[in-house]
């Protein structure tokens, strides 16, 4: 009788270490694992120079993440022309200094920023499993949070209005960065339904070298009045790349209705005579309860923006 249940057995105790391996893999070594991508996207006037933007998005900084405070501040060794942070900087609100600090190096740079949903409120233990939920049932996003934990968002936003990064919520504005005028679009968190497009409705400037479309997720309904109005390109976060993927196959959740198969880098959106350029960066942290990332490892990126095609 014992013979009978030997290899079950076997075979239970190595997929339940294959397990462990994993677990400890995607919070030990994988989402401490930081890297950079590096995507080139033809978006600028014919004859212009290249111009060198770095996006951050969904630090999720927690108090004590020294590897991760080390990481953001090197990036500014790439000497960006520009950097947009698309929000979701905060998992922690005792970590808005280390945030400011880990972000000071970059600062010295011409910026832009929206915020997420993170940087309003402090994150809530939930069951993970709703992600999937959510996918199947078709029903993303929240209503505005109520009786939740609030983060001191304004701290950040002072801190990065007193470097002159542009704010961005539900608004425009306007850089000049190497010789080129630079106009912006940006909206606040459509995940909890802050965003206003009425309040941004007319499309891009047409007598700037260039029209950015910003935002924290990307919705589809966002994504669609972007690519509708004519802006060229649209950066986003949010997804954290689906933060838990199938190794050769991808994401099974994007945490919002845009398509797995976009869940990360650059593609492109459509709409009835319009195509806009999309990169979602997959960001470079995690909720501070689910504090793992498998096959998706923690980034930031820099995008080459070079001529379009005549």
């Amino acid at each position: 009788m014992r013979a009978r249940y030997r290899i079950p057995l076997t075979a239970a105790l190595t997929v339940a270490g294959l397990g462990a391996a994993a677990v400890g893999y995607a919070a030990g070594f994988e989402v401490r694992s930081f890297r950079l991508r590096r995507v080139t996207v033809p978006v600028l006037p014919p004859g212009a120079g290249p111009l060198r933007v770095l996006q951050v998005s969904d630090i999720h900084m927690v108090s004590g993440q020294r590897k991760k405070q080390r990481w953001l501040q090197s990036l500014a060794g790439l000497r960006p022309d520009l950097v947009i942070n698309t929000g979701d900087n905060l998992s922690d609100p005792d970590a808005v200094p280390e945030t400011i600090d880990a972000l000071g190096p970059l600062l010295e740079f011409p910026g832009a920023y929206v915020f997420g949903s993170n940087d309003y409120y402090a994150p809530v233990l939930r069951n993970p499993a709703r992600y999937l939920a959510e996918r199947a049932s078709g029903r993303h996003g929240n209503s505005p949070a109520h009786n939740v934990p609030r983060n001191p968002w304004w701290e950040l936003r002072d801190a990065f209005d007193a470097a002159g990064w542009l704010n961005l919520t539900n608004t425009r504005g306007r850089l000049a960065v190497n010789g080129l005028d630079l106009a912006f679009t940006g909206l606040d968190d459509p995940h909890i339904r802050r965003d206003r497009l009425q309040d941004v409705s007319g499309g891009p400037e047409r007598d700037a070298d260039l029209s950015l479309a910003v935002v924290h997720a990307p919705y589809l309904r966002v994504l669609d009045a972007f690519t509708a109005d004519g802006y060229p390109l649209i950066l986003a976060g949010h997804t954290h790349g689906g933060q838990l993927c199938i190794p050769f196959y991808g994401a099974l959740v994007t945490n919002c209705d845009l398509d797995p198969e976009r869940v990360k880098g650059l593609s492109t959106h459509e709409t009835p005579g319009h195509r806009s350029y999309l990169h979602v960066s997959a960001g470079c942290g995690t909720n501070r309860y689910t504090p793992v990332r498998f096959a998706c490892p923690p980034e930031a990126t820099l995008l080459t923006l070079t001529p379009r095609e005549t």
